[in-house]
């Protein structure tokens, strides 16, 4: 007779169905784990997966630790001196496919959508607002494009003075938006060419990138060693209540509900503790569901949690300007943007392949990735890292439990780790998670099909 969760589990099918749906999830192989972080709003899950006792209920005692940068954190995951860590999306897909460090890293679980800003210095920004519309009542027209910044850069250039920004790691989701926004508005951020040993990123670049921890970008903004940075929270509210520097856009605005970090571990410690991996994730979804439940309810509470020292150790008002659905833009400018951080819903967790693929095709686009790659190869790799089958695992296993339902989660009998064509970039091209290079055709600024840096 079968367990209610293989009953569930033998019924869904679909995406996971490989993945061993015949019996319950036996228990943790590891239950004493420590993950590692980094001082952002989004590594929220796992603070709230502890504080909650989700890790607890799932047999686990983990011990939570800030990492230096996301080079030491990577490294630590790699070395088994950390059992998994809050990763940049880029991360597990840089390291598989070898730019930077080379190892198998993979990812079940999705921490976010959106939650990054790019924020100028005050010099800039009083240059820029030359360039941009203002509505009825005196304020900025949103989004606010980088076609605004591109005569600034002109300016610069003009005196033979460099502009720099800030980003926080070269496979960061902070320099893919950040890049696309600056491409998007006519401006070249810069190729890579790893291939001719150049990982600066500078190649041909009209804006000069360069990496920053994201905790120091207030600060080397204020020193004037960069003009502006691409960061998550509280980052960029920090510059506005320093006084210091203005976030022109959010990433919400350069690409709706962009996935953001991911939960990330190693493919040998995935495969030597897999029970222990299903039970992680389904402490982690029940953290990302808490943190968006009615209405964000919870969010007040989560926002003393990630003031602590020990978490985020930024200002509650600073962490609650974004985590609360506002942002501020120019002092005194707060808006309403209710998604600026998202958790669980619009199946936030969920890790889909397209995600994957879109990252590869920025990797490809600035020349990390630096010759041509037919279709199926960013698939395959997609398919590598991402793990859609072990993330459905944890998720029956809670409607098994009654602790989740199964509108919570995508259908996975369904599923194909392929989300809808997306229109909604600030510059209006559309992207589909099967036609890669195809996408890749459609930009004026960036590498295409056999092209070199």
């Amino acid at each position: 007779m079968l367990t209610p969760l293989a009953l569930v589990l033998a019924l869904a099918g679909g995406i996971h169905e490989a993945a061993g749906a015949t019996s319950a999830v036996g228990p943790a192989e590891k239950p004493d784990l420590k993950f590692g972080f980094i001082k952002l709003t989004d590594m929220a899950p796992l603070a709230i997966a502890y504080e909650k006792h989700f890790f607890e209920d799932e047999g686990l005692y983990v011990t939570l630790e800030a990492q230096a940068n996301w080079k030491v954190l990577l490294d630590r995951v790699i070395d088994g001196q950390l059992d998994g860590a809050h990763m940049l999306a880029g991360q597990p897909l840089g390291a598989t496919i070898g730019f930077g460090t080379k190892s198998d890293i993979i990812t079940a679980f999705s921490m976010d959508l959106n939650g990054n800003g790019i924020t100028v210095s005050n010099a800039v920004w009083e240059a820029m607002k030359k360039h941009i519309a203002k509505g009825a009542d005196g304020k900025p027209v949103h989004p606010i494009k980088a076609d605004a910044l591109k005569p600034v850069v002109e300016s610069y250039k003009q005196v033979g003075k460099p502009f720099n920004m800030g980003m926080v790691f070269p496979v960061s989701t902070h320099n893919y938006y950040l890049r696309y926004w600056l491409a998007a508005g006519g401006l070249n951020p810069g190729f890579y060419a790893p291939d001719k040993g150049d990982t600066s990123g500078q190649i041909k670049a009209d804006v000069l990138l360069s990496v920053t921890p994201p905790p120091q970008m207030p600060a080397t903004l204020e020193a004037g060693t960069i003009n502006g940075y691409c960061v998550g929270e509280p980052w960029n509210q920090q510059a506005v209540f320093k006084g210091i520097g203005v976030p022109v856009i959010t990433d919400y605005e350069i690409w709706k509900n962009n996935p953001e970090k991911v939960f990330g571990v190693s493919k040998a410690w995935a495969d030597k503790y897999p029970n222990t991996h299903i039970h992680v994730v389904m402490a982690l979804i029940r953290a990302a569901k808490w943190l968006d439940d009615n209405n964000g309810a919870n969010r007040p509470e989560a926002v003393k949690i990630l003031s602590q020292p020990n978490y985020v150790g930024a200002d509650a008002k600073v962490i609650a300007n974004s985590m609360t659905g506002t942002f501020e833009y120019e002092k005194g400018d707060k808006r309403k943007v209710p998604d600026f951080n998202v958790f669980f819903r619009h199946n936030a967790t969920y890790p889909y392949y397209s995600d994957a693929v879109w990252f590869l095709t920025q990797m490809r686009r600035w020349g990390q990735i630096p010759e041509a790659k037919p279709d199926g190869w960013y698939m395959e790799t997609a398919k590598k890292v991402y793990r859609p089958d072990i993330y459905a695992q944890a998720a029956q296993a809670l409607i098994a439990e009654g602790k989740m339902k199964p509108g919570d989660f995508p259908d996975f009998a369904k599923e194909t780790g392929y989300k809808p064509p997306q229109t909604e970039f600030i510059d209006g091209i559309t992207y589909d998670g099967r036609k890669p290079n195809a996408y890749l055709e459609k930009f004026k600024i960036g590498l295409k099909g056999k092209a070199k840096p």
